[in-house]
């Protein structure tokens, strides 16, 4: 039997904390599903485009792509989810003071990180990209589009921070909104931009990467009013300027841990790339492609992990843990679901996938065997993924970078040891898939054994919504 709610709570953390968990988190879920599947198609359009300009521009794309996306996964997924889950628990233990300077505290992570990001990729890119296997054009291709994307990383870093505040109050479709608008702005932006149509002038690679950043720039503005305007339980206010350790640590304990995870995640994908370089720029070219699939999932379970993270963290700080774990599972196996069914659909016809970016022989064949082996294995990675989200929102990530350096370990070192004996590029695809298997099931295990929530944490004592010791579940 529960305590009556104190009236002051916001009615969207009410809704997480009351309302039946897979309604609401299908609820949540949908347009935020809906709009990383948007905002994928611009990587996947901008692939298409730059397919047209020849297999040694793919080739450079896809050198640069694990690049990328480790910083659209650090910005938003790993350090974004550490800001969802402090804006989260703060709302769900009332400390809506903290919550407000989470907020601002939120905006100087994302400028520090997005600087850190320009200065790494601008001096050690070049360098990155030729040890991946990228030779002459490729290389060129790849230093160029790097070079265009990473000059606005601050931008990438700055909107993702900005969206992941507004996610930690449960709101869903302002983040959605934006992320679609810019989406129909920017596809048909960058085919101008990379062939010169109309008024733009010719940018060849580069010109998906300054629509990109055009994008960006736009949609920080619009967060930034958004959060100001007070339409949310959160405010982001300069007066009264004071930096707290304590919120950034807040954030960063989990964001810091989270962001393991994801180098972990894009270090698998550079990795292997290496590995496959061996074969020359058409192999990279149909792995590539191929494990852009496998990207297509990362935002389509963020879709999914984001809601997850306000839901779990708002229930943790009411106290109410039994009915987190009860969110963590039905988010889970809604995101194993996902995964495994565009997997099996990947593996059964790879072509038709592949075939939408390029007709050689020498990309189809790398690429399908790629999909063919590792496909069947994405439903694992979903609900790993689902799972290191839902530990988000715990506060306590130790398990999934136990699980992602797992993962990490079987792929790249069983398939450089792969390739050493056989020579075979298709049992590299055997080795990442096993690590793919390791990845979900021991997130898997860590949450049913209860080596997650037995963990020691401060943040998870009830705050006095309902009678200390005594959560009520639903």
């Amino acid at each position: 039997m529960s305590n009556p709610l104190p009236p002051r709570l916001d009615a969207r953390t009410l809704l997480l904390l009351e309302a039946p968990i897979a309604p609401t988190l299908v609820k949540l879920a949908a347009p935020n599903i809906l709009v990383n599947i948007a905002q994928s198609s611009i990587g996947l359009i901008e692939t298409y485009f730059v397919g047209r300009l020849g297999t040694d521009a793919l080739a450079g794309v896809a050198l640069v792509f694990p690049v990328v996306m480790l910083t659209q996964m650090m910005s938003a997924g790993a350090v974004g989810g550490g800001i969802s889950s402090a804006v989260a628990r703060a709302l769900g233990g009332q400390r809506r003071r903290d919550a407000d300077d989470l907020a601002l505290h939120s905006l100087a992570v994302g400028l520090v990180f997005g600087l850190a990001f320009t200065v790494l990729a601008l001096a050690a890119g070049p360098w990155l990209y030729g040890a991946l296997g990228g030779r002459g054009a490729s290389l060129a291709a790849a230093v160029t589009y790097s070079n265009v994307i990473f000059a606005g990383a601050i931008l990438i870093w700055v909107f993702n921070s900005l969206a992941s505040v507004i996610r930690g109050t449960g709101n869903m479709h302002v983040p959605a909104l934006v992320t679609c608008v810019g989406v129909v702005a920017v596809v048909p932006l960058s085919p101008c931009l990379i062939f010169g149509l109309g008024p733009f002038p010719q940018l060849g690679v580069a010109g998906g990467g300054t629509a990109l950043l055009a994008y960006y720039a736009v949609g920080c503005v619009v967060l930034a009013a958004y959060i100001k305007s007070g339409r949310i339980p959160v405010r982001l206010s300069f007066s009264n300027l004071r930096l707290r350790g304590d919120l950034f640590a807040d954030i960063l304990r989990v964001g810091g841990v989270s962001a393991l995870v994801t180098i972990g995640t894009n270090v698998t994908v550079a990795s292997v790339t290496g590995l496959v370089g061996t074969f020359g720029p058409a192999a990279i070219a149909g792995y590539g492609v191929g494990s852009r699939l496998e990207y297509v999932l990362v935002p389509l379970v963020f879709g999914l992990g984001a809601p997850l993270v306000a839901l779990v963290g708002t229930n943790v700080g009411a106290g109410r843990h039994a009915r987190a774990v009860r969110v963590a599972w039905i988010g889970a196996f809604v995101a194993a679901a996902m995964c495994a069914f565009i997997g099996a659909l990947a593996a059964v016809y790879p072509r038709v996938w592949l075939g939408m970016f390029d007709s050689d022989a020498a990309m189809l064949a790398p690429g399908s065997q790629y999909l063919q082996r590792v496909g069947p294995f994405y439903g694992f990675f979903g609900l790993g993924l689902g799972l290191y989200f839902a530990f988000q929102g715990f506060g306590r990530l130790r398990w999934a970078v136990v699980a992602n350096f797992t993962r990490l370990t079987i792929a790249v070192g069983g398939g450089w040891l792969a390739l050493r004996l056989t020579g075979d590029l298709s049992f590299v695809f055997v080795a990442l898939s096993i690590g793919m298997a390791a990845f979900g099931l021991i997130n898997a295990a860590a949450l049913a054994t209860g080596a997650v929530t037995a963990e020691k944490h401060p943040r998870l004592e009830p705050v006095g919504i309902f009678e200390k010791g005594v959560p009520v579940t639903r």
